[in-house]
């Protein structure tokens, strides 16, 4: 029998697998909290979701991760933050959890195959990118395609660069992107732009960046990555091609919370809110990473968040047992 079914037959209680803190969702959040839950000597399960390692599963070369000087793949950097969790005493499911009932305890997380109770539980289950929805976008990702100029940024030195949206995001990444980039066109699809007033400013003082107003890109074209994208006039349907070395998507992200409506307190955008340090408004459910973080959105973020997130946990378990 391997250490994890050991593990999971260990846990299995009357019929149901009983644990101390179920993690939903991994990537850097779910998993860091994963090491330091386990390490606390708390049964912890982890139910991966629909990508186990998150978003970075998707990516080329980490080179922003503290503690690799040459930088590392994504999926191993993920895949070595799984076995480290693992190393502990984490259970890691790859399932998709369908359903939670945080309205009685323990708390119930119900999954494709299964039902789990839980003492705790820790949402880590991150936001995913707006996506264009247009040919050549899920054939380009991570070839010239990007959804975080931060995280990529330095990958297009010298480059033309394309950047879509026309709020606060796109104008900060615009800015930040001719750091690296020889110039920044802007594609939005109106004649004026959401962001505030000051990048705006910013970015219409750069002379770097240009707009293409009333446009939309219609298609990504390329061999190995990405060489043109063609842009459409939405107000006579003219298009016209424009040579790039790399385009990023900012039109928003939406944070993977829809099993969670009408359980836990949300903003209007459905970003988790924290009553205080990483708890939501239910007691002994705890959040951490891009699912209430909608203005860092980075992999060492999340996994600060993630161990703030266990330490919170191991608190609240802690203090409950004393006072029981």
């Amino acid at each position: 029998m391997s250490n994890i079914a050991a593990k999971e037959q260990d846990y299995h209680v009357n019929g149901k697998d009983a644990f101390e803190v179920i993690i939903i969702g991994s990537g850097p959040a779910g998993y860091t909290a994963g090491v330091y839950t386990s390490r606390a000597k708390l049964r912890t399960l982890i139910i991966s979701g629909t990508l186990p390692g998150g978003q970075l599963m998707t990516t080329s070369e980490v080179e922003n991760y503290p503690g690799f000087p040459n930088g590392i793949f994504g999926p191993e950097l993920m895949m070595n933050m799984r076995q480290q969790a693992e190393r502990f005493g984490t259970v890691i499911v790859d399932d998709e959890v369908i359903r939670v009932d945080f309205s009685k305890r323990p708390f119930v997380i119900t999954t494709h195959s299964e039902n789990y109770e839980a003492d705790s539980v820790l949402i880590c289950t991150g936001a995913s990118p707006r996506k264009l929805g247009i040919e050549g976008e899920q054939q380009f990702a991570g070839r010239g395609v990007s959804y975080c100029a931060t995280c990529d940024g330095p990958f297009f030195k010298g480059e033309d660069i394309v950047v879509v949206g026309g709020g606060d995001t796109a104008l900060e990444e615009a800015t930040f992107l001719t750091k690296f980039g020889k110039s920044v066109k802007i594609i939005h699809r109106r004649d004026s732009l959401r962001g505030s007033k000051i990048l705006q400013e910013k970015a219409f003082e750069n002379p770097k960046i240009q707009f293409l107003w009333n446009s939309v890109v219609a298609d990504i074209t390329g061999d190995k990555k990405i060489g043109t994208v063609v842009i459409k006039d939405i107000n006579n349907g003219k298009q016209q091609k424009i040579a790039t070395g790399g385009l990023f998507v900012a039109i928003g992200h939406e944070p993977n919370t829809a099993i969670f409506r009408g359980q836990l307190e949300m903003d209007d955008k459905g970003y988790i809110i924290l009553t205080s340090q990483t708890k939501t408004s239910v007691e002994g459910v705890f959040a951490a990473g891009d699912v209430h973080d909608y203005r860092y959105r980075q992999a060492v973020t999340a996994a600060g968040f993630g161990c703030m997130a266990a330490l919170d946990v191991e608190k609240w378990l802690t203090e409950r047992t004393h006072r029981n």
